[in-house]
């Protein structure tokens, strides 16, 4: 009978495991003693406009820190801050600072995704037009928005601006007419809750998506309807079976759910209150000057026909496409009315976010100009000049550029207001 091996390596085999252990090992001493070593802070590597360079800049003033760029123009000697933790806590565009690892580099490493931008659920179904999650961080430093107090975003959209508050502590109400919206943006900041539900029943609902209607958690129902969504995008858009695809996403959500959870307790992060609102902001249910600071990107509508292009979705969701036209902002109309319509709903939508944002606080609005028959329409002056008339004042303007593979403008502009 053949001898029982037991052993698949042999001495001289396990001697050179020993050695790359060793090694490794000491190569990741080094690594850590490079990073504790480092004075000043560090931009991340994904850094790459003038834009991004810029709002590194208006970060490090919004906290009171004198500075200096190094030559090359990634690193930042400081003055001594007086609150390392908060910086650490807060910070969008650096990695870490005198050997400190920021919580943001440490967060982005939570990714189901190839890219950079998609950790944690940011991921969740292609919407076009949808915000950079380090862009709307950093925001909010800029705009001095502290933990505990309350944003608001009027068109939530897939809910970037909603999951950046939550891990920052800020507590947020998100507001948008699309039902699409209004799930996927509950969906990415609220399924933490119920994870241990959408795990027991995941191997039953995977073998018969009929039985979607009747569960009885509303969050663990949403979870898996937007399961369905994605699986409808991907064979809408791509061609993929949706069988497969509704499987393969739905195991990849919860990866990032538990994503979520994990670094939740690894960073102690106390999470900000999510309220997700389907409502009208021509119509906004809320107290005079009851909110801190808004950041919003207005529909895009006129170069982009959300209703159209999320038909696939909207139709699995049970809605009429031609009713549901008639209340986006930018969509009803045409030619040229379109646009007179679209201005008419924007300055009302403005009035609203005045009335209810804070005397003293910001208001950021990101947005890009149309083209129309071959010429380009300045919306971003037309919101400009409609903001100052019902009273904001404009602090900053900063072009943006713009990239990924489902934004339908190559320009952007960032927009600072203030209410005085």
């Amino acid at each position: 009978m053949p001898k029982t091996q037991t052993n698949l390596f042999g001495e001289e085999d396990i001697e050179n495991l020993h050695t790359l252990n060793k090694e490794k090992n000491a190569s990741n001493i080094k690594k850590v003693e490079a990073i504790k070593s480092q004075k000043g802070l560090s931009l991340l590597r994904n850094v790459q406009f003038i834009y991004e360079l810029a709002l590194a800049k208006k970060e490090l003033i919004s906290f009171g820190l004198d500075f200096h760029i190094a030559n090359d123009f990634r690193t930042f000697e400081v003055s001594s801050p007086q609150d390392v933790n908060l910086l650490k806590r807060r910070l969008a565009y650096f990695w870490s600072m005198d050997g400190i690892i920021t919580d943001y580099y440490q967060i982005i490493k939570y990714n189901q995704t190839t890219s950079v931008n998609q950790y944690l659920t940011h991921w969740i179904y292609p919407y076009k037009g949808k915000f950079h999650p380090q862009m709307i961080r950093a925001l909010l430093n800029i705009m001095q928005v502290r933990e505990g107090e309350t944003i608001l975003d009027p068109f939530v959209g897939s809910g970037t601006a909603a999951l950046e508050c939550q891990l920052l502590g800020i507590n947020f109400i998100g507001i948008d007419i699309s039902p699409l919206c209004y799930l996927l943006s509950r969906v990415k900041t609220e399924s933490i809750d119920v994870i241990e539900e959408i795990e027991k029943i995941k191997k039953e609902i995977l073998s018969n998506p009929e039985k979607i209607k009747n569960i009885k958690n509303e969050k663990a129902r949403n979870f898996f309807i937007i399961a369905q969504m994605v699986a409808h995008s991907d064979s809408a858009r791509r061609g993929r079976n949706y069988t497969f695809s509704f499987h393969s996403n739905t195991e990849k959500m919860l990866k990032s759910l538990k994503d979520y959870i994990e670094v939740k307790n690894k960073l102690n992060l106390r999470l900000g209150k999510v309220d997700i609102v389907r409502t009208d902001v021509r119509n906004l249910d809320l107290q005079e000057e009851s909110i801190d600071g808004i950041v919003t990107s207005p529909p895009y509508s006129i170069a982009l026909n959300y209703v159209v292009n999320d038909s696939h979705s909207l139709q699995a969701l049970g809605y009429s496409l031609k009713k549901i036209s008639e209340d986006f902002i930018g969509v009803r109309g045409s030619g040229l009315n379109k646009f007179k319509l679209y201005d008419e709903d924007m300055a009302v939508a403005y009035e609203q976010m005045y009335r209810v944002l804070k005397k003293g606080k910001y208001c950021a609005v990101v947005i890009g100009n149309v083209t129309f028959q071959g010429e380009e329409i300045d919306t971003t002056q037309i919101a400009i000049d409609t903001c100052l008339k019902i009273g904001f004042k404009l602090v900053s303007k900063m072009e943006k550029i713009i990239y990924g593979l489902y934004n339908v403008m190559q320009k952007e502009y960032i927009l600072i207001f203030k209410k005085e």
